[in-house]
C-alpha cells in the first residue's frame, strides 16, 4: 500500500512534463514494486480507494494523517522535508498512534528528525528516474554553458548575484513554477527570483521534461548551486552527476551529499570560492575532463528496484 497527499501522478508522466521531486519519487516506487510482482493498491487522498484491511507494507508520504484512513500493517512514514514539522500537533498526534517506520533520505535529512520521537529509523537514498538512470557517455568539453535545475527558491535568486562576479559564458536556468504543476502561490513567491536572473543576465527557460533535461545537461558545461537548507536529497544534483557533469555547490542542507568534493565537484566554503570553482571548470579543460569523468565513475546510483528492495525488508 502506498498513500500519498495528491496528486494522483503515474511513472507515464515523467517522461511527459516536468515534476517535483516527491511525485516522481512516489510514481518510480510504485511502478517498481508492481514489476517486483507485488499486489499493490495507491491511495491518494481526497479520492475514495478500496482498500484491504490489512497490507505487509503501508508506506505512507510525509503526512501521518494519511494513516488514519489506511490499512493495518506494517507503517513506514516516508519523509521528504525537513522533518521539524513532526512536531507540530496536526501531524505529530497521527504520528504517536501509527507508530510508523521513519524513512529519511540519507545523513543530513536523518538530522532533523526530532529525538524523541519514537519508532525506529532508516535512510533509503532516492534513484533516478529515466532517462537517467543510465549510463552518460564521455564527452569532450563543451562550451562554457553553466545550468541550474531546480526550483527558482532553491537559490536562484542568490545566483544572480554570483553570475556577474564568474562572467564566463552563458547561464542557463531551467527554473519555473511548473515543476509544480503552475501552482499559482509557488509562482507568485518565485517571480522575484525569476526576475533577479533575468536583470543579472542569466537566460530563464522553463523547465524540462526528464528526457529533454538531460540533453540540456548533456550540453552543458557546469551545474551551479549553492544549495538550500530545505534540501534533503536534491535529485537536480544527483541527475547532473549522473550526466558526468560537474557541479559546484555550497555545504547547505543534503546537497554536499551528492557531491564528492574535488573529485567530481566542488563543495565551496563561502561565495569567493564558489566563483572560483565556477570560473575555472568553465575555462579549464584540463580540470573540467578529470571531474567529469570522475562524475561518471560514480554513475547513476541505486536502481529504484534496489529501493522497492531496501522497503520490502522493513515488512519482515
Amino acid at each position: 500500500m502506498l498513500a500519498n497527499e495528491g496528486p494522483r501522478i503515474t511513472a507515464d508522466a515523467i517522461t511527459e512534463r516536468p515534476l517535483g521531486g516527491v511525485e516522481t519519487a512516489f510514481a518510480l516506487l510504485a511502478e517498481a514494486f508492481e514489476r517486483r510482482g507485488h499486489e499493490l493498491t495507491l491511495h491518494f487522498e481526497g479520492e475514495a480507494t478500496s482498500m484491504p484491511a490489512r497490507a505487509d507494507l503501508v508506506v505512507a508520504a510525509r503526512v501521518p494523517r494519511l494513516f488514519r484512513v489506511l490499512p493495518r500493517g506494517r507503517r513506514v512514514l516516508w519523509l521528504h522535508n525537513p522533518a521539524g514539522y513532526l512536531r507540530k500537533p496536526r501531524h505529530l498526534w497521527p504520528l504517536l498512534l501509527a507508530r510508523p517506520v521513519l524513512a529519511t533520505l540519507g545523513p543530513h535529512h536523518a538530522a532533523t528528525v526530532p529525538p524523541w520521537l519514537p519508532g525506529r529509523r532508516v535512510s533509503i537514498p532516492l534513484a533516478l528516474a529515466p532517462p537517467f538512470d543510465a549510463p552518460a557517455p564521455e564527452r569532450a568539453p563543451p562550451p562554457p554553458v553553466a545550468v541550474f535545475t531546480s526550483s527558482p527558491l532553491r537559490g536562484l535568486a542568490e545566483l544572480a548575484t554570483l553570475w556577474p562576479r564568474i562572467g564566463i559564458g552563458e547561464f542557463r536556468a531551467y527554473s519555473g513554477a511548473a515543476t509544480y504543476g503552475g501552482d499559482s502561490r509557488l509562482a507568485a513567491r518565485s517571480a522575484p527570483a525569476l526576475e533577479a536572473a533575468r536583470e543579472a543576465g542569466l537566460r530563464v527557460l522553463p523547465p524540462l521534461p526528464r528526457p529533454a533535461l538531460r540533453e540540456a545537461l548533456l550540453a552543458a558545461r557546469v551545474m551551479l548551486y549553492p544549495g538550500d537548507a530545505g534540501e534533503t536529497f536534491c535529485l537536480a544534483l544527483a541527475e547532473a552527476q549522473a550526466m558526468g557533469l560537474p557541479c559546484v555547490v555550497m555545504d547547505r542542507g543534503a546537497v554536499a551529499e551528492r557531491v564528492v568534493d574535488g573529485v567530481s565537484g566542488v563543495v565551496a566554503r563561502d561565495a569567493e570560492g564558489f566563483v572560483a570553482a565556477a570560473r575555472r571548470l568553465l575555462s579549464d579543460d584540463t580540470a573540467w575532463l578529470a571531474i567529469h569523468r570522475a562524475a561518471l565513475r560514480r554513475g547513476p546510483g541505486p536502481s529504484w528496484d534496489e529501493v522497492a528492495s531496501r522497503f520490502e525488508a522493513l515488512a519482515a
